[in-house]
């Protein structure tokens, strides 16, 4: 069927209206069914209203369920080092997810390790696997408790400000992203205010929570973690023999019991609401020069293997006889790189 002019211009000003507008002026929200409406009569059926309005604005779960987990597997397998079970786990609970149609309540993944690991970078693919923009996107919000939740005194307000801004932006995009960072630095109890939006309820006040995705960071549980990788080291055991069920219970008692942590006797562990605790184990040498080769190519250098091993020379490792893990994992490559590279 051909289209007449007009009524084609017609339909892409509706369209881009909002694009025009000073910001604030107009909602894009509350225009959709009139501007998806007029669009497909105009068109006659012949330009998709969402796909068209997502071209010129991002749009909650911007990508096919497919594609993300897709995107999730091909970064973690090329940009992560030394963390089988991270790589392993994180994938099937996402891909799982996203194709659940019917699912009973959000995703909740605790993820812990020393710094430097990789649990804000795993975060961060995670963003980007579903929302172009990642991190950037309006329907991830991030959270650090040192500079979201600073003062004790103000748990109370916190948890009130926390509370809406959840249902806020679960109302606006079901399939939102929320990503806690220095939970073992986060006043106890706090976290606690979240609980109703991970539990297994249908609506809330009328908002279904059950297709948003919580992610939780954490230092705590470091010291468990380091503890069964050196035992299966010092047996003659590599770190990929290590499996999640020899480490997940444990990991998360000690999550629960350690006072210095945001999740210490926290409801959401108690109730079973973490779907998945995730260990970071410890990065090796071997590691630190896998950081170190991709960190040199991302700048358009040629590998040099010369500073790599200068490099993963210069980190200092654990524990002091064996010298085994770095102490800071990966986390200082960047800035070491800048004294070759300027």
């Amino acid at each position: 069927m051909k289209l007449r002019r007009g009524a084609l211009r017609a339909a892409l000003a509706l369209v881009l209206l909002p694009l025009l507008t000073p910001a604030g002026a107009v909602e894009p929200i509350s225009l959709g069914l009139a501007i998806a409406g007029a669009a497909a009569s105009a068109l006659t059926g012949f330009i998709s209203y969402p796909r068209l309005y997502c071209y010129f604005r991002e749009c909650c779960l911007h990508r096919h369920d497919q594609r993300a987990a897709a995107a999730l597997q091909e970064n973690l397998d090329k940009k992560l080092f030394g963390q089988h079970l991270v790589s392993k786990v994180v994938v099937k609970a996402v891909r799982g997810f996203l194709n659940n149609t019917n699912a009973k309540k959000p995703l909740a993944l605790s993820l812990h390790g020393w710094t430097g690991t990789g649990k804000n970078f795993v975060s961060k693919i995670v963003a980007e696997s579903i929302y172009k923009r990642g991190l950037q996107s309006k329907y991830v919000h991030q959270f650090v408790a040192t500079l979201h939740f600073p003062h004790a005194h103000s748990i109370n307000l916190y948890k009130d400000q926390l509370q809406s801004w959840i249902r806020g932006n679960v109302s606006i995009c079901p399939r939102s992203l929320f990503i806690f960072d220095e939970m073992d630095k986060m006043h106890a109890g706090l976290i606690d205010s979240i609980k109703p939006f991970l539990d297994y309820y249908e609506l809330l006040d009328g908002v279904s929570y059950r297709q948003a995705i919580f992610i939780f960071l954490s230092n705590a549980g470091a010291e468990k973690i380091t503890e069964v990788a050196l035992d299966f080291w010092r047996n003659g055991r590599t770190r990929e023999d290590i499996q999640l069920t020899h480490i997940q219970n444990a990991l998360s008692v000690s999550v629960f019991n350690n006072k210095n942590s945001g999740f210490w006797h926290s409801t959401l562990i108690d109730r079973n609401l973490i779907d998945y605790f995730i260990p970071f184990l410890p990065l090796e040498y071997r590691h630190v020069k896998m950081c170190v080769r991709v960190e040199i190519e991302s700048r358009g250098y040629t590998v040099d293997e010369d500073i790599v091993s200068r490099i993963a020379d210069e980190m200092t490792y654990f524990p002091r006889e064996e010298r085994i893990y770095s102490d800071k994992g990966c986390k200082t490559v960047d800035a070491k790189l800048d004294y070759y590279y300027d």
